[in-house]
């Protein structure tokens, strides 16, 4: 076993389930080795469909700070964003399925963000649309350049805090969404461009 610490507060282990404060994270660095991760990010980058889309922040709509597309087998809304899904194309499905068997849980769509530069990010945020059931199931894969991935408590604050570089899985589970937030933050130094795929099974 070995244990990485990625804050103050909470570690977590490589390659096997963590159990944290109400939920619990799978985190396999090297899920993908490198020169198929390459291949992969370039794929995706090419021949997926990204938009860049508005959503309603306190009132006003807001364009997010990245690209993004909805692949799957059904519709998806957050903040006033509805997301019709495009057909599943062959890359999408290969790691689709390997994302299931690692998380034993079946996945019908996927959202893909593409982190243009390091000015790109993702807020503070769970995915608890209630169309994701009671405690969904999210796996995240990462390709492209390492960026930072934060979780918080929303009653503790404890934090959990970790770098995925490119070919790692991260997958949430349990009631995380229910007491944790997660985001990806902007960072001033250069970065390549990212991409990361977060499968989900919609309940229609």
């Amino acid at each position: 076993m070995i244990e990485k610490s990625l804050s103050k507060e909470l570690s977590i282990n490589e390659g096997e389930w963590t159990d944290l404060p109400n939920g619990s994270v799978l985190w396999i660095p090297n899920f993908i080795n490198p020169l198929e991760s390459n291949s992969v990010f370039d794929a995706l980058y090419h021949d997926l469909t990204w938009r860049e889309d508005k959503i309603l922040m306190f009132g006003k709509r807001v364009t997010i700070p990245r690209l993004q597309a909805w692949y799957g087998d059904a519709s998806y809304q957050y903040s006033n964003l509805k997301l019709d899904p495009l057909p599943w194309i062959d890359v999408l499905q290969d790691l689709r399925h390997r994302c299931e068997t690692v998380a034993e849980c079946p996945f019908n769509s996927v959202l893909a963000n593409l982190y243009r530069t390091g000015q790109d990010s993702n807020g503070w945020h769970s995915d608890n649309e209630p169309e994701l059931g009671e405690q969904p199931v999210i796996a995240s894969l990462s390709f492209g350049a390492t960026r930072r991935f934060s979780l918080k408590h929303n009653a503790t604050k404890q934090k959990v805090i970790i770098d995925l570089p490119a070919g790692s899985l991260l997958v949430m589970a349990g009631e995380l969404q229910r007491h944790w937030k997660h985001c990806v933050p902007k960072t001033a130094r250069y970065v390549d461009p990212r991409i990361n795929l977060t499968f989900r099974q919609i309940y229609k």
